[in-house]
């Protein structure tokens, strides 16, 4: 994905909102499911992140993109954006 895509990307996510809250217990399998049913219905959607360790933010992004497939497109404090293409649609 090219500059030009992400920042149109960036300019889409700004209205949105977190739909998925990873809380203090950590990424389970019940949250990738809940992250892989958005992506599959909005294809970009907010994650918000509950932790307070910048080092645990970015390795649980990390594990959320590998695991979805998807690709991040922003991070800023807690929230991350995260785009997976739906070929269905």
């Amino acid at each position: 994905m090219n500059a030009a895509d992400k920042k149109q990307l960036k300019s889409r996510a700004h209205a949105l909102k977190p739909v998925v809250i990873v809380g203090q217990s950590g990424l389970s399998e019940t949250v990738l499911a809940e992250i892989e049913l958005a992506l599959n219905h909005h294809e970009l959607i907010k994650v918000k992140i509950r932790s307070t360790d910048r080092q645990t933010h970015k390795q649980l992004s990390q594990k959320i993109c590998t695991a979805t497939g998807a690709e991040l497109i922003q991070s800023i404090g807690q929230i991350i954006v995260i785009y997976r293409e739906n070929p269905d649609r």
